[in-house]
Formats: C-alpha cells, structure tokens, sequence
C-alpha cells in the first residue's frame, strides 16, 4: 500500500480545507512532542526529594545543605523550594509570597503550548464542517449543472464533504486526548507544589521555635 500516495489523494480530495487541517495537526504534533520531554524531565520523586529537604533543615540545621539538594534535582518542585528557603527568616507572609510567585512562573512552564493544543482541538472539527460545506455547495452547484447525467461530478462534492469531516475529526480527537492527559499530569505537579510548600512552611515554623538563627542562609549549628 502506498501511503503516501494515499495521503496525497485524500489531500486532493479534501479540497482547500485539509490544508489548514494539515498545518494544525504539523503544529500540534510538535508541541506533544515537545511536551512529553518536558515534563518528563520535570519529573522527580517527591517522596524521595522532601526527606532530603527536611533531613537538611531539622537534623543537619543547615539551609545551604537543603538549597544545595534542591540544586542537585530539576522540575518545578525544587525550583519553588530553593526560592522559598532562600527567604528563610523573613516573615512569614514574604516567604509564601515568593513561593506564590515562583509557582505562578512554573505553572507558565509547564502550561506552555497547551493553548496550542486547546485551540486546535476546537478549531479542527470546525474546519472540518466547513469543508463539509463547501463540499456539498460543489455537489449541489454540479447537480443543478449537468442534473443527474453525470453522477460522477455530484459524487466528487460529496467525496470532499466527507473527507474535510474525517480529517477534521482525526486532528481533533488525539489532540484533545493529548492536551488532557497533559492536564492530569500537570495537576499531579500541582498537587506536589502543593504538599512541598506547605512542608517547607512547617518546617520553617519547626527550626524557628527551636532556635535556628535566621541569617542562617548557610549553616546554622
């Protein structure tokens, strides 16, 4: 089977629509792609990294030791603990402000590029209908041509109409499943920012009621 001849016809058939059909499924490819690696490499195992963390702050007393475990993990959870243990000994309020505005900037992160695959998966099924559109306009414009002598030419609208209908469908429908399993991953990161902040909030409260000196920003004996 030549697959490529078959793509190529069904192009053909589709009309003018499958053009702007092919760009959003080229376009929406590249971000999936481009997502998988990203928040692959932004995953890390939280129930690993946060004993580190904490094993750093209560039994070693040390912040540069748990800036420095942060260091050696990437992702957006560490991110936003180092920017919340570098305000160690500010008040309160400052600290979760900073970890607020560094979730807020990691967020953007790992969101980026799903208003792409938003997009996409709403506006191809549209492209689709209006090809459809167009399609059956052609069929009827040959009926009423050439009546029902030449079956062939009313058969070709039609063939368009379909076409652009399945080829909007088939951008559609991986798109959307991609950008919402993206979702479902990024609000397990969500829920990890969650939990990391507010570890990192009590243990602040812990070192502080026990006498670590807040211009600790390195060692604290």
């Amino acid at each position: 089977m030549n697959i490529g001849g078959t793509f190529w016809k069904l192009m053909n058939e589709g009309g003018p629509v499958m053009w702007p059909l092919l760009a959003f499924s080229v376009i929406a490819a590249a971000v999936v792609v481009e997502r998988l690696i990203a928040l692959r490499r932004a995953r890390i195992n939280v129930h690993e990294f946060l004993p580190k963390v904490r094993k750093a702050l209560v039994v070693n007393r040390s912040i540069r030791e748990a800036v420095k475990v942060c260091e050696e993990y990437r992702g957006p959870v560490a991110s936003i603990l180092k920017a919340g243990l570098m305000k160690y000994g500010q008040p309160k309020e400052d600290v979760e402000k900073t970890i607020e505005n560094a979730a807020l900037f990691e967020m953007g992160r790992l969101e980026r590029g799903l208003a792409v695959l938003a997009t996409t998966a709403n506006v191809a099924p549209l492209l689709g209908f209006f090809g459809t559109v167009t399609g059956m306009m052609a069929g009827f414009d040959a009926l009423a041509a050439q009546g029902l002598s030449n079956p062939g030419a009313v058969a070709t609208g039609i063939k368009e109409a379909l076409t652009t209908t399945a080829g909007g469908l088939a951008v559609a429908i991986p798109t959307q499943l991609a950008y919402n399993y993206f979702m479902s991953r990024i609000n397990k990161f969500v829920r990890d920012i969650e939990t990391s902040a507010n570890m990192l909030l009590e243990t602040f409260g812990e070192m502080e009621r026990s006498g670590i000196p807040p211009e600790s920003g390195g060692d604290a004996s």
